[in-house]
Parts: C-alpha cells; sequence; structure tokens
C-alpha cells in the first residue's frame, strides 16, 4: 500500500501525556474495536467508521512537531493490523518508542500472522481485555490485573513472555 494514501480514523491524538506510558508521549487513538469490554470507558470508540480521516504523513508531522515517543491505544489498534503496522514502521523509522495498548492477548498474537506482523516492530505491548471486575486504579499504565506490560523483542527473541521493566 502507498504510505502516502494510507489513512486512519483518528479519536484524537493526546500530545504530551503522561498516563499511556514512560516518560511524555503523544498518544494516538485509533477508532474501532471488536472486543466490547463491559466497563469500556470509551464504548465510543469501538465503531471504525469513528473519528476522524487522517493521512500517515498528517499524523507522522504532528508527532514530529510534539518530539515525543507514541502509544497507541483506541478502539484497538489492532482492530485494523496492516495499517497499525505501517503507522509502526513509519514511527520506529522515525526512532520513536512504540507503545501498543491492545484486548488482544500475547496468546492471541502470536499465534496470528496478521496481528504479530503488526506489532513485531513495536517496543511494548499492553495486552488483554478490559476486565471490569479487576479493574485497579493503582496499576502502572493499564486499567485491570489481567493486563500485561509485554516487552515485545525480548518475548520474540526468548520464545516466551518477557515483561517490560
Amino acid at each position: 500500500m502507498n504510505r502516502m494514501a494510507e489513512s486512519y480514523n483518528i479519536l484524537s491524538i493526546i500530545r504530551g501525556t503522561t498516563v499511556d506510558g514512560p516518560g511524555f508521549r503523544t498518544s494516538i487513538y485509533l477508532a474501532g474495536c471488536g472486543h466490547h469490554c463491559p466497563g469500556c470507558h470509551n464504548p465510543s470508540s469501538w465503531d471504525h467508521r469513528g473519528g476522524s480521516p487522517m493521512s500517515l504523513d498528517e499524523v507522522m508531522d504532528i508527532v514530529r512537531e510534539e518530539d515525543f515517543d507514541v502509544t497507541l491505544s483506541g478502539g484497538d489498534p489492532l482492530f485494523n493490523p496492516e495499517s497499525t503496522g505501517t503507522l509502526i514502521g513509519a514511527l520506529k523509522a522515525d526512532n520513536r518508542n512504540v507503545w501498543v495498548f491492545t484486548g488482544y492477548t500475547w496468546e492471541q498474537i502470536t499465534n496470528s500472522e496478521a496481528l504479530l506482523d503488526s506489532i513485531k516492530n513495536a517496543d511494548v505491548i499492553v495486552d488483554g481485555p478490559f476486565i471490569e471486575k479487576l479493574r485497579d486504579p493503582d496499576l502502572l499504565f493499564r486499567g485491570s490485573s489481567n493486563q500485561r506490560l509485554i516487552d515485545i523483542r525480548k518475548s520474540l527473541e526468548s520464545g516466551k513472555i518477557t515483561l517490560y521493566k
């Protein structure tokens, strides 16, 4: 696919946030999610037609203007794995640390070529659905205790889950 023609439905871009990963980050919220977790803090993000269309170049312009590392959230960025993989590739080519929040588990991702291909170049994935009865507001960078902060590169190299520290 032509990079310039790549388009994303963006719910919002939060500049300079500190809640979606370490340090100041630009958080990009992508539309579309099929998990429909009970208690989701953003059910309006489920509609893949939501938000406003933006090109890859427009998204990258904002990232470069802010000059922070990036977190992809939503919705679920892996709802559209191919386009998310393209975005991650562009962010990594721009030397950004990239975190991805997803309702898919690491096991589901590694059992799907499309999902794994989309995130393999990112740095950390926060995996698993939000589970309301496991909600814990004191957890770092996640909403429920089943969710894990996984170091992607170390996990792929070792063949076992390596948590981000």
